[in-house]
């Protein structure tokens, strides 16, 4: 299933589609007049608590975001620093400001990344992301605010991040702009 196809489903109570779906109650061929009555008397107890599925398009998701972040860590800890880059915007508009540096573009993030976690000597540890809430101002835009933690050998840094996400039809949702800080 592609990004742009995903959908969420959700349990929604409606009162229509008891009758909306409503067939023969007993072998085809065979109905009855009593399937008639038998239908509106138990139509008007059983709709109001019939389950239906509605569809939350995923641009309007928090809980896509949510999922999109827990991927994100998943690929960190496993050591995997490109499938931790899936999350962010493909794209030399990305912003990154860290530590009192700005920085723009992909690639220039992944280079970044490389070098503090992945260069000689450098360990990626272990990452763990708590979300403090994820926001959906508009269609196709997420604001997510949250504290992250790295536990490596050598002591265990953390701080906090602001993270801008727009959607993208043929991607879905893409970090677009990251304000990272660390603790002092």
């Amino acid at each position: 299933m592609t990004a742009r196809s995903r959908l969420v489903l959700l349990a929604c109570i409606t009162p229509t589609l008891v009758l909306a779906t409503a067939g023969p109650l007993q072998a085809a061929g065979s109905a009855s007049p009593e399937d008639s009555l038998l239908r509106a008397l138990v139509a008007p107890v059983a709709s109001p608590l019939t389950p239906t599925l509605c569809v939350i398009p995923e641009d309007q998701d928090p809980a896509a975001v949510r999922r999109l972040l827990d991927a994100q860590v998943s690929a960190w800890n496993h050591g995997d620093l490109e499938g931790f880059m899936k999350a962010y915007w493909r794209s030399d508009s990305l912003t990154f400001y860290s530590g009192g540096n700005v920085s723009h573009g992909w690639q220039t993030t992944l280079d970044r990344y490389r070098k503090r976690y992945q260069s000689e000597g450098r360990e990626m540890g272990t990452l763990v992301f708590d979300l403090h809430d994820v926001t959906l101002p508009a269609r196709g835009q997420a604001l997510v605010r949250g504290g992250w933690s790295l536990k490596l050998k050598d002591g265990e840094p953390r701080g906090l991040f602001t993270l801008w996400l727009r959607w993208f039809p043929d991607a879905g949702w893409r970090v677009v702009h990251d304000h990272t800080s660390a603790a002092p």
